[in-house]
Order: C-alpha cells, then structure tokens, then sequence
C-alpha cells in the first residue's frame, strides 16, 4: 500500500488517502494504474482517429447540425456542400459516428490561458500532427508536394473553402499575411528563424488561387514538420495574436492596413480603440481568443472573448471538416470555458463532475481523490504520460545582470551541478507525482530518436548532498553565517537565490520550489520561493529579471519544431527563454540586439540550424548531440518526467464520446488536437 500525501500542512489540505499502485512499464520511465471503487485501467491503449485521403472512400452526400439545417431553410446560410467546398477533410472517428449538440464545459485560468483555447479548439495548423504525433497529415491544407531537392514546397489548399463568415479562404489570404503583415518590420520587426535555411529567408509565392509555394535556396528537410507543429506558421488561431501563423483573413484585416485604407484612417482608428500603436492594435485586432469579430477556419470561433469570467467558442457553420458518413463537424455545438480563481478551485470543479472534458490543469497529486469521486461526478479518469523529462525544470537565467554576484553562480557550470545534487528527486516524486514520475535530468524519454543514451538520465542529477558541498565548498563558497548558509563573496552578507513560480498552474510549482528550497538549506543555500501570475512572470522573463523559473520542457520531445523549452529560441515566454533572454534575442537577430551565449550555446544553437538542411539519420544524431550539450552543461535542471503530470491526468465525463484511451501527450500537437475534439460528442 502506498500512502499518498502531501509534505506539509501550509501547503494545503494534507491529503491521507490509500490506493492500490500496480506498477506498470511504459517507455523510457515507469507509470502505474490504479483502481480505487471500482476504477478500471487508467492508461488504455494510444489510439486516435485518422484522416481519410482515398476520394473513393469520401461521403456521397453530406449533412449539417439540426440549427444549421434551419437556417439553410429559411435562406440565412447556403447549403452544406457550398459551406465545406469540393475538398472537405474527411476524419474517421475513433470509434464511431456522433450525435450533434450540448456544450463542452470546461475551466481555465484567465487571459494568459490562450493556450486552453488553442488545445481544445484552436486547430487551424495547414498541416497536422496524426494522433501518435509522429506523421503529417492535411489539416488546413490538402496536400502537398516537394521538389528541387526539398527546396520547394508546394501546398495545395481546399477548393471551395471558407472563413468562418462564409468569405472564400485562398491564397490571397496566406500572400496578405507574408507580404502586409510579416514583411512589414513595423508589425513583424524579427524574423522567424524557422522560415529561413542556413540564415537565408526562404519566400512565399501564390501559384493560383488555390495553390502557395515556399522556396528556399537549400534543402529543409524538415519544412513539413514546421506546417504541422506549434510554430511561428503554426496556423491563424495560435500565432495571430503575434501576427505569425502563415495566413490571416485578408479581406477583413485590409480595413485595418495602411496600404489598403491610408495611414491616416489607420491612426484614428488606433487612437479610438485606446492602443498606443499600430502593431499593438493589430495584434489585438488578429487574437483569436480576443476578439469575436475576427473571422477563422477552426471548428468553434469566439464569442464571448478571454478576458471576461466565462470564454465561449460556437459552432463555424463553414468549418471544412466532415466525418466518415458525411456529417459536417464539429458535433458539439459550443465549448464554455468558465474562469477558475485559482488551480484548487479548477480541481474542486473537476471532481465535482463539472467538466466534460479538462486535462489542462488538474493536478497530479489529486488524482487519488479523482478516483475516489469517479462514480460520484460521473467521469473516468484517464493517464496521459508524455515523453518530456522535467515537469518543473529549474531553468538558470544565463543572461541575469541586476546582481553580478548572483550572475556570476547562476552562470557557473559546476555551481549549477552542485544544486543539483543538493535535490531529493526521490522525495519530490513521491509528493507531489504520487510516485508515477521518473526522476533525473531533463533529457526526453529513451523511447525517443534523440535521446543520447540512457547514462544522460542520472547524469549530475542524482542526489548527493556530500558531492554538492564539496563542489561548493571547492569553489570558494566556504564561509557561512550562524545558521549555516554561506555568504555571498563580495561580503555583502548571505548568498539568496531566488526561485520564480506561476501560481495556478499544471503543478504545484511554488510547494515543489518549497520542497526544494528546504533541500538546499541542508548543503547551505538560501533560496526564496516568490509566486507571480503567468502574464507577469511571460513580462519578467523577457525583462531578463528572473534567476531562477520553474516551468516545464514539455514539446521538446520533438526538439526541431519546440525548441523553447530547451534552449533560449522564443524572444518573450515562458521555458527556454528562461534560459536566457538576452541569448535568445542574439539569436532570433543574428548577433544584431541581445548577449552572444557562450561557447556551448553557440554550439547548441549552431547544430540545431544545421538539423534543418540534412536528412533523417544525420538529423538524429545531430539532435543526439543537441542533448548532450543540454545534459553536461545543466542550463536547466530537471526534477521528475516522464509521467502524466504536464496535461496528461484526464478528466472525461462518461457522456462524452470518442475520448480515446490513451493520447499522444504534447504541447507541440496541442494534445488533444491530435484526437481530433471535433469529433467528441455527447451519448
């Protein structure tokens, strides 16, 4: 028996609890399945729906959700088969054909929580994840074809299709967004680095109305990857509010645009609306999740905005996809998502039965009250592990100046592998992962390609607290105050740390920071905890005054299209930027603005460019490499992984159908995009 608790009373309720834990192989760590009154397995099999590309095998008639039927009656919308075009996406549910209606209720944790929206609904990628989030598939696009060597990449988009307010999507709306909105320096001042090779902007070109082409002047051999992954072209509804994603509706945007209206009109326009420029007014005026006025191609689009108490999304009577027998998506005719104010209320909700469908933000160390209360809220619980190695990474702020004494350890490679023997993974495991995580460094699963060996898992990060004080002690840290913590070298008294976490999130950040800080008081360190809200802590991180961050490296399983959790690639954010803000602006401007890294990064960053211009099996050992850089230099130091904890403890109301069993656990599919939610329906 394996009792579950939490380590102290001021962190929350403690929790006594006593579940059956049968161990449970599962990939590069171990899991368990649980059974508490009645419970069955909580980890089923992976499964997902699948894309049918044979035409022979498409629908020969199609069908709509009963209010759409009406409004076709009565002439406010045109037919079905006009709404979807000539070449619908066609998905096999996972198990079987649904019923249309209800609501999908759901929580999230205010106007920071964009990506709650993308995951459930935000789905506009040109192309796709499959459901083992390993193949791409159409999305957005229908098909594709690569020539001259991989240079070109021609993407053959959906005859016939439409913006959610019935205009025709086309290649004029993917030439607007690359030529008046990212070409424009003024709204896109940086330039992506995944749309150029070796350093060399690649381009965009319209070959007919249903036709773009990206050209580069060197082989991308992993450009697809790039259209199919959460990233700068990443689709409208996750990159619009950065004004990226790859296309954007033209035709409404324009009135908005110097070159269309006059600079003039453009400026009142600002004015009125309260914005005190231009681009801060478009990146409003393009946000998916802000404004309800902004046309899409995603399943559901917003009606009721992110920033009021409850964030609704209604049907897109011209989304594009259909099911197997014809039925155009999505089943579920609207998803609320109702404001937490804070992550215990989230769960108390979920337990209570309230969602239909929530992932996002339940807490792993709740589960043995989730599986007391399944019967009672009418839900199943389900584990989700993913193959990320650190659900709170220690992310070590390279490019921190405020304090130079502080600057100075935080950059000390062995100073960083020494409080990394100062941390009990053991102890954190077991309170706050139940046990179901695997400790270690942050390195991905071994299941993984990439991953560089299985010695990289304990490497510097096993617990020693008598190496760390000898580590310490041998770089001059020697001299300690009454209580034992040792004082800073430039005799400006104790040397403080301090640890940075988001309140309300995914994890327990601040109690594990606390569990942590207790651990390093024993080799000497003072490290304060401090809990900010997300919107602050994105700001700090890219003010560079952040030392320490706790966050996740969830995505870097698939290190080429995510890298910001794993090196300083995002100008702003949270995870890899953590790592150095400063570094990361040096490397989105090619040494123009920011810090340039130390030779290891430079390293790092150097293979990760060269990743992108060669074939699969030298890509494999370059991202090998990646990881023992990572690994050695312990930028970022992990804690536990591999485990359900990051988004992979599902709450499913029995209502809902076409929930798989198991799902492909990633923020770079936006899990559970690749399960396809516009085929989840209520029995």
């Amino acid at each position: 028996m394996c009792k579950v608790w939490l380590p102290r009373k001021q962190y929350g309720v403690l929790v006594c609890l006593t579940i059956t834990l049968v161990a449970l192989a599962l990939g590069g760590g171990v899991t368990r399945q649980a059974s508490a009154q009645g419970g069955g397995t909580l980890m089923g099999r992976l499964e997902g729906p699948r894309v049918i590309s044979d035409r022979e095998r498409f629908p020969s008639q199609y069908q709509e959700a009963p209010a759409l039927a009406d409004l076709v009656q009565q002439g406010k919308l045109p037919p079905v088969q006009e709404r979807i075009g000539s070449d619908p996406l066609v998905i096999e549910p996972v198990r079987e054909i649904g019923n249309y209606g209800g609501i999908w209720r759901r929580g999230f944790s205010g106007p920071a929580d964009f990506w709650n929206g993308y995951r459930c609904c935000g789905h506009d990628r040109i192309l796709f994840w499959d459901y083992t989030g390993n193949i791409v598939v159409p999305n957005v696009a229908k098909g594709w074809e690569i020539s001259e060597g991989g240079r070109v990449f021609t993407i053959f988009l959906r005859r016939g299709m439409k913006w959610s307010d019935g205009h025709p999507f086309t290649a004029d709306d993917f030439m607007f967004w690359y030529e008046d909105i990212y070409q424009h320096d003024e709204l896109v001042p940086t330039k992506a680095p995944i749309l150029a090779i070796d350093d060399k902007p690649g381009r965009m070109e319209k070959v007919d109305d249903s036709t773009i082409r990206f050209v580069f002047s060197q082989p991308y051999y992993v450009f697809l990857d790039m259209l199919a992954g959460a990233t700068a072209v990443g689709g409208h509804s996750y990159q619009g509010r950065s004004l990226m994603g790859g296309f954007a509706p033209r035709h409404y945007l324009q009135q908005f645009h110097p070159r269309y209206v006059g600079q003039e009109a453009v400026d009142q326009l600002v004015k009125a609306a309260g914005y005190d420029n231009w681009a801060s007014f478009m990146r409003y005026i393009n946000d998916w999740s802000l404004n309800p006025d902004l046309p899409t191609v995603t399943a559901w689009q917003t009606t009721s905005p992110i920033n009021t108490p409850i964030w609704v999304l209604e049907r897109n009577p011209y989304f594009y996809m259909v099911d197997s027998a014809g039925n155009q998506l999505p089943y579920i005719d609207k998803v609320v998502l109702t404001l937490a104010e804070n992550l215990e209320v989230l769960n108390l909700r979920a337990i209570a039965g309230e969602y239909h469908y929530q992932s996002r933000h339940i807490d792993i160390s709740k589960l043995p009250v989730f599986l007391e209360n399944q019967r009672r809220g009418n839900y199943t619980v389900s584990l989700d592990p993913a193959d990320s190695g650190c659900d709170a990474c220690l992310f070590f702020n390279q490019t921190y100046d405020a304090d130079p004494e502080i600057a100075t350890w935080l950059q000390n490679r062995d100073f960083r592998i020494a409080l990394s023997h100062g941390m009990d993974r053991e102890q954190l495991n077991e309170a706050f992962w139940l046990g179901l995580g695997t400790s270690g460094s942050q390195v991905l699963a071994e299941s993984s390609p990439y991953n560089p060996g299985p010695e990289y898992r304990t490497m510097h990060s096993t617990y020693d607290p008598q190496r760390a004080n000898q580590m310490l002690d041998a770089l001059g840290l020697t001299r300690k105050d009454s209580q034992g913590y040792r004082l800073r070298t430039d005799g400006k008294g104790r040397l403080r740390l301090e640890m940075t976490t988001v309140g309300g999130q995914f994890l327990q950040f601040t109690q594990i920071a606390e569990m942590i800080r207790e651990q390093w008081g024993k080799i000497g360190i003072q490290a304060d905890v401090n809990e900010i809200e997300r919107s602050l802590a994105i700001t700090r991180v890219g003010a560079n005054e952040l030392q320490i961050h706790l966050w996740q490296n969830d995505g870097t399983e698939h290190p080429f299209t995510f890298p910001a959790h794993l090196f300083p690639f995002s100008p702003s954010g949270l995870g890899g930027s953590n790592i150095g803000p400063l570094w990361s602006r040096w490397f989105r401007t090619n040494g123009v603005q920011g810090r340039e890294p130390t030779a290891p990064m430079k390293k790092l960053m150097a293979l990760w460019k060269q990743g992108f211009t060669v074939p699969d099996a030298q890509r494999i050992e370059i991202g090998k490499e990646i990881w023992r850089v990572a690994v050695e230099q312990q930028w970022a130091l992990g804690t536990v992984g591999l485990s359900p904890a990051g988004m992979g403890v599902r709450i499913v109301s029995n209502r809902l159908g076409n929930s798989p069993g198991r799902q492909y656990n990633s923020p770079d599919g936006m899990t559970p995009a690749p399960s396809r939610p516009e085929t989840f329906f209520f029995k």
